[in-house]
């Protein structure tokens, strides 16, 4: 291209975007408005905000915020609220593949992250609060769930654990009952009602995150009924009072001092979002897992899929609602009241069903051993027909698993000068506890190490093997009590494929 050519081309080019320019300016009408001169040049809001009526009505709003306020709630709740650890012994191969779901509830736990290495037990952080002055205390199920020893902690100024036992737990609401003997009455946490809070309300959480006991958060009730059912049947209470790994099971309290909630979740994508379980919701099961130790539900045998569009257009229907069958078990409920693959469910009993979680709750919720009427749409050949089929409700399979969990008892030495762990002569049925690998020296075993103790904080683990104390070897746990000593010492002990020297040192009280 020479350069007339080229000039000219960009002359026409820049005339085209000045009329393209001008064309859009002028095409862009002013408002309409008076006549113009100064005054109505000046913008007035008047019409948009007036002091002498402001929006929200004074007569509606209670008298201020007392300063002491949470000063009080926290003299009042915090005797109730315990601290909770507890230690999993990982039977685990070498390298073995490690749950994602189980590592997002230890992350909540505030325990079991980073490195994992083989046999080591998992040991987790959490919360409760005492119920009742015998030792009733409320937690979640995933704090205690995969648990081989519970330990509470009334006063974090002292180094006085209680080891708890399971009453009962329920894994599809995550709640759990724990128990101990502390040989007195103890301080309870007031429970209240959840059916009457309302978005705005000023709440305090109360919980043990990351091992920092007896911590107090506020803030408000962000949303109710926040459903979230992949984690939990009850819709759950948001708020953005601070919550943090290990605050799992601690409870939410209103500004009368009840505990409205149980603080459950966090979302790990944002700041200032948690949640708890409604306390309604968890009065409602407290008794039958007391009684049973899990709560019976409803089971009819089958699998369910969302009834899309997509879905719907390409068995021939249309504008239909419900949820598809997709699996019918053999010898289940289902399959003896005739329920086939690709039924459409459209009623259970009284309620109308639009989502797998509808069916899944109006199971659940129903009667053990009584009838249901199912409302469904059966597909033939060329078209669909109405039908209705009684089922009767059995015990879900996977509840009767459940039993309540004696808690272990290992006997053994204890260790002198409060150094805070328990050591046992070697055995085969330690060996099979603790994972300890077959080649590992057949020496005493650390058998138990309290939360916070010298020794956790050290880095003795259970299930370590000691092989010499202060240089010394020693063969069965007398040995090692007998060569521990006032003042500095140091441990060799056998962890995994690897010898480790951990130092305890008595001024560490």
């Amino acid at each position: 291209m020479n350069r007339s050519i080229r000039a000219l081309t960009l002359t026409m080019m820049f005339a085209l975007a000045v009329r393209f320019v001008s064309a859009q300016a002028t095409s862009i009408e002013p408002t309409k408005a008076g006549p113009a001169n100064e005054a109505d040049s000046k913008t007035d809001l008047s019409d948009l905000y007036d002091s002498k009526n402001p929006p929200l009505d004074p007569k509606k709003l209670e008298a201020p915020l007392a300063k002491n306020l949470f000063i009080e709630l926290s003299k009042l709740i915090n005797p109730a609220v315990v601290s909770i650890s507890t230690t999993q012994n990982v039977k685990m191969r070498r390298g073995g593949y490690r749950d994602p779901m189980q590592e997002f509830l230890e992350e909540f736990m505030g325990g079991g992250r980073g490195g994992f290495a083989p046999a080591q037990p998992v040991q987790a952080l959490g919360t409760g609060f005492i119920i009742r002055p015998n030792g009733l205390i409320i937690t979640n199920n995933h704090v205690i769930e995969q648990a081989d020893i519970i330990k509470v902690q009334l006063d974090n100024a002292s180094n006085v654990f209680y080891e708890a036992k399971v009453v009962g737990r329920d894994q599809r609401t995550d709640v759990a009952l724990i128990k101990i003997d502390a040989k007195k009455a103890l301080p309870v946490a007031p429970l209240g009602t959840s059916k009457d809070l309302q978005v705005g309300e000023w709440v305090a959480a109360f919980g043990n995150p990351y091992g920092h006991a007896h911590t107090m958060t506020k803030g408000i009730v962000s949303a109710i009924g926040r459903e979230i059912g992949e984690i939990n049947k009850f819709p759950f209470i948001q708020t953005d009072a601070s919550i943090n790994p290990g605050n799992s099971g601690g409870p939410l309290v209103n500004t009368q001092g009840f505990v409205i909630g149980v603080n459950t979740a966090i979302d790990a994508r944002a700041q200032g979002i948690g949640f708890a379980i409604p306390i309604d919701n968890v009065k409602s099961i407290i008794s039958e897992l007391e009684r049973n130790g899990r709560v019976k539900r409803g089971y009819v045998g089958i699998g369910l899929g969302v009834l899309s569009p997509e879905i719907a257009a390409s068995l021939g229907l249309e504008d239909a609602e419900g949820v598809v069958v997709t699996q019918v078990i053999n010898g289940g409920p289902a399959a003896a009241a005739g329920l086939q693959k690709y039924d459409i469910i459209v009623e259970f009993g009284p309620k109308k069903i639009q989502t797998p979680s509808d069916l899944q709750n109006a199971v659940a919720d129903t009667t053990i051993g009584s009838k249901a009427k199912v409302k469904i749409i059966r597909l033939n050949n060329d078209h669909a027909t109405n039908k209705s089929l009684e089922v009767t409700v059995r015990e879900n399979p996977e509840d009767t698993k459940i039993k309540k969990d004696a808690p272990k008892h290992y006997f053994g030495q204890k260790a002198p000068f409060d150094l805070g762990f328990r050591v046992a002569d070697d055995s085969k049925k330690l060996r099979e506890e603790f994972s300890i690998e077959g080649d590992a020296p057949k020496k005493p075993v650390v058998i138990d190490v309290e939360a916070a103790s010298i020794a956790a904080r050290s880095g003795l683990h259970s299930g370590d093997v000691i092989i010499d104390v202060n240089r010394k070897s020693v063969n069965q746990a007398t040995d090692v009590v007998k060569n521990l000593k006032q003042g500095k010492n140091i441990v060799s002990v056998a962890r995994g494929q690897n010898v480790i020297l951990v130092p305890l040192d008595t001024a560490l009280r």
